[in-house]
């Protein structure tokens, strides 16, 4: 693994190239590439922070990148969601409030994430929010992916087919909606990582 610091700017960026040998994980997600965004704290949206302090009661609070990521692999198994969905790494804080649905993530700093098999550039909040239910995600904030040069908002992902018994889940798709209604598919599979 090469970390190297690229910008001498205030919002210091950092690239790491992760490579997973063939034995940890054979699929397509073997290979990304992050770039961490360090952001100000105060960098979340007013209004999704204070949705969170007023879900903070009612919610299931995990504090701590290890047991955040445990967390966060099981709600997104409870809710069949593909396990390579999120970076599941550096997440400080994650909520769930069983009752609606609502979900939180956050870490300290913006995440690009690439996932290489799709050539598709993705971009995490740190603060990421929305509603779950089975094998959807719903009023999403904080995933932004790249099309071509403009960043798109993503505020909807949903999970078709159901291979229950199929781990790879090789005939299911995942689509992606904007807040325009436009969305693209792809492969479960692609946001699959075995374990």
């Amino acid at each position: 693994m090469a970390t190297t610091a690229t910008s001498p700017t205030p919002s210091s960026i950092v690239s790491e190239e992760k490579t997973a040998t063939a034995e940890t994980s054979p699929t397509p997600t073997s290979m990304v590439t992050e770039e961490k965004i360090a952001t100000p704290a105060t960098s979340p949206t007013p209004a999704t922070s204070k949705v969170i302090e007023e879900m903070r009661p009612k919610a299931e609070v995990h504090y701590g990148a290890e047991i955040c990521k445990e967390k966060v692999k099981e709600f997104l198994n409870l809710h069949e969601m593909p396990n390579g969905l999120l970076p599941l790494h550096d997440i400080d804080e994650c909520g769930f409030v069983r009752e609606t649905g609502y979900f939180w993530f956050k870490r300290k700093y913006k995440l690009e994430y690439k996932f290489e098999n799709l050539d598709r550039l993705v971009s995490y909040a740190s603060e990421v929010t929305g509603y779950a239910e089975n094998k959807k995600f719903k009023k999403v904030t904080g995933i932004k992916t790249k099309e071509l040069l403009m960043w798109i908002t993503v505020n909807e992902l949903t999970v078709s087919g159901d291979e229950k018994d199929d781990k790879k889940k090789s005939g299911s798709k995942i689509t992606f909606k904007t807040p325009t209604g436009l969305y693209r598919s792809f492969p479960v599979s692609n946001f699959t990582i075995e374990e």
